[in-house]
């Protein structure tokens, strides 16, 4: 690339040379429950603490992960409150000896000692941060419940607001037997105020014990999914036409400790009958509702692709098993759960799962194995362990492409060819842009690459334009290069923004109890993910804009030791770095003949680029741009802004083989052009 002239930038397009083919499954999803992603976030439950076993966790060391400590055993009955109205009394206690069932081995014993007429003695769930109530909406109830001999109340159900001073909705169930049964409600609001403050109260008005072994509260789900999704931040999902998911983690696979890992068997079933475990890589407890079958679910609803990941036999705190006898459980576990995913009914796990709910088999080609352990640095461990994995896997299923985990890293596996390496990093914007073009010398043959988490850091709880812009940089050199990566997600996905809920800054999708918006980074996936065609264009750029980068200076001495103040280590000054202002990419649609040509400005000036076609006998002069911008790079969506910074479409006249159109500063530019 050259240097800009008083010319100014000329891209010149090659539209008969394709460079490569667009992938299936480029762009996706990747999740895991961090920042409350799930609990109080996409899966629509709205009780915390549903089945009681939630306890306050010990703090994590978020500097060492590996010195978190697990939490303590449940000692209290968190995010649950005795209710006592109107000279009602009672007591409330959890009780560990009236069992729901062996996942559940502990219930909420209410004790009503005065109650009658309009006295009231109950529990009330504080949910996350809040019961959200909207106008006209209906609730679906459920929990169980037994009552001592001689309980001659029902249950009332309700909505209420913090203050107690205001009921949004309510339902009655009349009579609670003396075994445990289930019981259903439906909870309508009427011309109810929007609030989050709220909780969802269980009462009576007689005297008498009651035990609660389990809670469960719904809003209306997406696509009227039965324990399903949030509709608004589904819908922000669906938007951004993502091709695949990447389950369950991510850190939440592995968990800190074999025993805190994601255990899918735990995860399938009735939800009352789901254990629920600490999520102690990130700091809180998980019901578990949102399981494998629901992510499952989740990929059919959004029309996606499956990309599970199977527990490897290595956790975050290093515990972790050799190659032998000892790792088969765990290889005959992951098995076990592509026969879930993928086996019919004449199967073990495929019956298993058409009983859950869903006869017809998922379709499934990508397999990873275990999650980032490059973490594990004991020579060849992963090589082994990967190697063990990946002979069981192809016996069974040859088809399926099976993704090594540790990436183009010293613990890369060598005994086997893995179909796809997993990338991962997280930069700074600048350090991005730096890394921009890594992909342009990367062997174009051999496994391909998924790029299954990577994000630039700049902003929280979501990112701002800056970000967006080196985002956009970054997604321009993985489409330039879509014949070695075949896959790219973001992670992470979401952050609940309340306070306290946040484990990890910058993140692409952020919420509360009641609404939720899109950060500039999320606009510039949804834009690269919707204005794309199924062909890669070659072109060149001349006389393009750089400034000066000086890169932070760094430590360099023994692995391990980059932050510590070791004697010997010496400061490393890197040599100032020129980085292009400018980043294009240029795909066409071979069917209907339009150009998608990208053109991301980082600079804070209008940028004019006199573009050049060939290979062409035609370009329309309608055309359109779809532009991300901002007048400043910290601008960004919050919250209370959510759309400060969105696309704007806009038509373009004038369009031909050869014209000249000015990009505005920090902007991402989507030109749609049709030619012939």
């Amino acid at each position: 690339m050259q240097a800009q002239t008083d010319q100014g930038v000329t891209l010149q397009i090659r539209a008969d040379q394709i460079t490569a083919k667009m992938p299936p499954t480029f762009h996706g999803l990747m999740t895991e429950e961090i920042n409350y992603a799930f609990e109080g976030g996409l899966y629509a439950e709205l009780i915390r603490n549903r089945n009681f076993k939630e306890s306050v966790p010990e703090r994590r060391n978020r500097q060492n992960p590996q010195q978190s400590r697990p939490a303590k055993e449940p000692k209290d009955l968190v995010h649950w409150s005795l209710v006592q109205e109107r000279g009602g009394t009672g007591s409330m206690m959890l009780d560990t000896g009236m069992p729901l069932n062996p996942s559940v081995p502990a219930s909420l014993k209410l004790t009503i000692s005065q109650a009658s007429g309009n006295q009231m003695v109950g529990i009330a769930n504080d949910g996350f941060w809040g019961i959200p109530v909207r106008p006209n909406t209906t609730y679906k109830a459920m929990f169980y419940a037994k009552a001592a001999g001689g309980f001659a109340g029902g249950v009332t159900l309700s909505i209420v607001s913090n203050d107690g001073t205001t009921i949004a909705a309510t339902a009655q169930v009349p009579k609670i037997s003396d075994s445990w049964q289930k019981y259903e409600a439906t909870l309508k609001t009427g011309n109810a105020k929007a609030s989050a403050g709220n909780k969802f109260v269980l009462s009576t008005n007689r005297p008498g014990t009651i035990w609660i072994g389990f809670v469960s509260l719904f809003p209306p789900t997406y696509k009227e999914r039965p324990n399903g999704f949030r509709q608004d931040l589904m819908q922000l999902l669906a938007d951004m036409k993502p091709e695949f998911l990447r389950f369950p983690g991510g850190n939440y696979l592995e968990g800190n400790t074999f025993e805190t890992r994601f255990n899918w068997k735990n995860t399938i079933g009735p939800i009352e009958q789901r254990p629920g475990h600490m999520n102690d890589a990130w700091g809180y407890w998980s019901s578990d509702g949102m399981g494998l079958l629901e992510y499952l679910g989740w990929c059919e609803d959004l029309n996606m692709e499956p990309v599970l990941a199977v527990f490897a036999g290595y956790s975050l705190r290093g515990q972790k098993v050799k190659s032998g006898p000892e790792l088969e459980k765990f290889v005959q576990e992951a098995l076990e759960e592509i026969e879930y995913v993928t086996g019919d009914t004449s199967t073990t796990w495929g019956a298993r799962r058409a009983r859950d709910g869903h006869p017809a088999p998922f379709k499934l080609r990508y397999v990873e194995v275990g999650n980032e352990d490059f973490f594990d640095r004991e020579k060849g461990s992963y090589d082994a362990r990967f190697t063990v994995f990946f002979d069981a896997i192809k016996a069974k299923y040859p088809n399926l492409q099976v993704i090594e985990s540790a990436g183009f890293t010293s613990n890369s596996v060598t005994t086997r060819t893995p179909d796809v390496y997993d990338d991962h990093y997280y930069r700074s914007a600048d350090e991005m842009v730096m890394h921009a073009n890594d992909y342009e010398s990367r062997r174009r043959t051999g496994p391909k690459v998924m790029v299954g988490e990577w994000a630039t850091r700049v902003g929280a709880p979501t990112p701002n334009m800056e970000a967006a812009i080196a985002d956009a940089a970054n997604m321009a050199g993985f489409e330039r290069n879509a014949d070695v990566v075949i896959m790219h997600c973001y992670a992470p996905l979401f952050v609940n923004v309340n306070p306290g809920a946040m484990q990890w800054t910058t993140d692409l999708i952020g919420y509360d109890a009641m609404t939720s918006y899109g950060s500039p980074a999320y606009w510039a996936q949804q834009m690269f993910a919707n204005h794309h065609g199924d062909a890669v264009v070659s072109f060149t750029v001349a006389n393009l804009p750089y400034r000066e980068w000086q890169p932070p200076a760094r430590r360099v001495g023994p692995p391990g030791a980059a932050n510590a103040n070791t004697s010997g280590l010496v400061p490393a000054t890197p040599q100032p770095v020129s980085l292009p202002e400018m980043f294009f990419s240029v795909t066409k649609d071979t069917t209907g003949g339009t150009i998608y040509t990208k053109v991301i400005n980082r600079s804070g000036k209008a940028q004019s680029v006199h573009i050049v076609l060939s290979g062409l006998t035609s370009v329309a002069a309608a055309a359109k741009t779809i532009t991300l911008s901002a007048s400043a790079p910290t601008d960004t969506n919050s919250i209370t802004e959510p759309n400060k910074i969105v696309p704007v479409t806009a038509a373009v006249a004038g369009a031909s083989l050869d014209f000249t159109r000015t990009f505005p500063p920090y902007s991402i530019t989507v030109l749609e052009m049709n030619g012939k």
